[in-house]
């Protein structure tokens, strides 16, 4: 038993949908959010010191992980605290409980990449 065409374009359709609706979200953090664009400046920033430094293919698998998730965790807070400011409209304790957790997230994620980075880059900039 075999898929039909029809079924196989339908699941295409719904999945190419759902690609656009990705990256449209990826392009609405980056346009409203300043944390995005500071996160992006800094990504930027590492992958032209990267280059520079002609870093190897392992070193690059750090650099872009780091990167990726430093981006993850400021779109997830993003949505967190847009989603909680919907639900609670004025000051609340536990919204700014809620709040606080996702950032304490961007801010462990932030840290851990300037860790890699360190790792990554010191032994470069010292030679």
């Amino acid at each position: 038993m075999g898929i039909n065409n029809t079924a196989m374009k339908n699941w295409m359709d719904r999945e190419l949908k759902s690609f656009g609706y990705a990256f449209r979200g990826i392009g609405l953090f980056f346009k409203s959010e300043t944390h995005a664009k500071i996160h992006l400046i800094a990504a930027i920033l590492v992958i032209g010191m990267g280059f520079y430094f002609g870093l190897q293919a392992w070193e690059w698998s750090l650099i872009i992980f780091a990167i990726g998730l430093v981006l993850v965790a400021e779109i997830f807070n993003t949505a967190v605290e847009k989603l909680t400011d919907k639900i609670w409209a004025e000051q609340n304790p536990q919204a700014a409980f809620i709040k606080d957790i996702a950032a304490g997230g961007v801010l462990i994620a932030a840290i851990a990449a300037a860790i890699i980075g360190i790792i990554v880059f010191v032994p470069y900039i010292f030679r």
